[in-house]
């Protein structure tokens, strides 16, 4: 049993803010993500994409962001349970919850911060005959070890910032590297795209395109493809296929636990803290809903801030908390460690 003070489903941006505003009230965070590694549609969709609306940021990566985030909040030392989903919660007459993942994971919290963004994120998957034969045996939707690739022949579809830098970091890893894409444009990043080509000329990736995958070959495990090229069909032989196109967000099994959904988003009180219908659970960032509701990370950041502080109450009933800024208390993480500014000199003038 995991034990921690707030449970927050979704480990993007504004999950991974979360996790700061309640080190700074003395609150322990655990996260759960369906995805295997942090960072939810920033890290998943578009990690080398700039956004341009993060206050005090003219321009940031959205993996750098990322990146920024988990370094902020390494002192509150979080707790990560990646790569399964929160299936069902269990409120005891304490008012604490049970929280039990798809893989068996139990967890015990005080407060149940739901910020899955759009929701689970589940694999776009090529509509292909036996696809989910292969599935394991051959199809990996997500690259969650590279060793799996280790010396093995793989193709990789797709025309995005994944498929891109999968197909250029698993050159390395991989005998042999081939990317289909449908279309002869990809969408990547520039600097992506310029590196495929040098690693095309040089017989490190092999691309073709306009192409699609449109049959499954093997009897036990994937042994080879069929692909239809520019209207000609030719099988390729493989080890391994990685469809790479995107995520189709969904609630899940979260949209069965009895909270109010308008929309496929969960509705909460923004007059007050984004608490749901259900006391002690709260929906914050792109999964909630009310009047005026902009799906924006600064916004998600904000709703963050006031969640945690609505949790330290019903935590610490009747005990008095004076909001104090970081520029004059400075930031006591988990670990012993302290940031502060440095002290004015005082010195008199002569």
């Amino acid at each position: 049993m995991i034990e921690t003070d707030i449970l927050i489903i979704g480990a993007g941006p504004t999950g991974l803010f979360a996790v700061f505003e309640a080190g700074l009230l003395k609150l322990k965070c655990h996260i759960i993500d369906a995805l295997p590694q942090i960072g939810g549609q920033l890290s998943e969709l578009y990690p080398k994409k700039p956004i341009y609306d993060i206050p005090g940021f003219p321009e940031v990566l959205a993996g750098d962001l990322v990146s920024n985030l988990m370094e902020q909040i390494k002192q509150f030392q979080p707790g990560f349970t990646l790569n399964e989903n929160a299936e069902t919660i269990n409120k005891l007459d304490d008012g604490t919850f049970i929280v039990t993942t798809n893989k068996g994971t139990k967890h015990h919290a005080k407060a149940v911060a739901i910020a899955g963004g759009l929701g689970s994120f589940e694999p776009r998957k090529p509509i292909i005959d036996d696809i989910s034969f292969y599935e394991d045996k051959g199809i990996e939707y997500f690259v969650k070890d590279p060793e799996l690739f280790r010396d093995k022949k793989i193709v990789i579809a797709g025309g995005g910032d994944s498929a891109l830098d999968w197909s250029i970091f698993l050159a390395d890893v991989a005998s042999e590297v081939t990317l289909i894409h449908r279309r002869n444009e990809f969408r990547g990043a520039l600097d992506s795209v310029e590196k495929l080509q040098e690693y095309k000329k040089a017989g490190r990736v092999h691309l073709i395109t306009p192409a699609e995958v449109v049959g499954l070959n093997g009897a036990e495990h994937l042994e080879s493809i069929d692909i239809d090229e520019n209207g000609a069909h030719r099988t390729l032989k493989t080890d391994y296929f990685i469809p790479l196109f995107g995520l189709t967000p969904k609630l899940g099994a979260i949209a069965n636990w009895g909270l109010e959904i308008e929309k496929n988003a969960i509705k909460v009180n923004n007059a007050l803290d984004y608490q749901t219908n259900i006391d002690g659970i709260y929906a914050i960032g792109d999964v909630n809903i009310y009047p005026g509701k902009l799906k924006l990370i600064l916004c998600g950041f904000h709703e963050a801030t006031l969640m945690c502080q609505s949790v330290y109450q019903r935590i610490n009933p009747g005990k008095k908390y004076v909001l104090k800024y970081t520029t004059v208390s400075g930031v006591d993480g988990f670990d012993g460690t302290r940031k502060e500014a440095e002290k004015a000199v005082v010195k008199s003038i002569d």
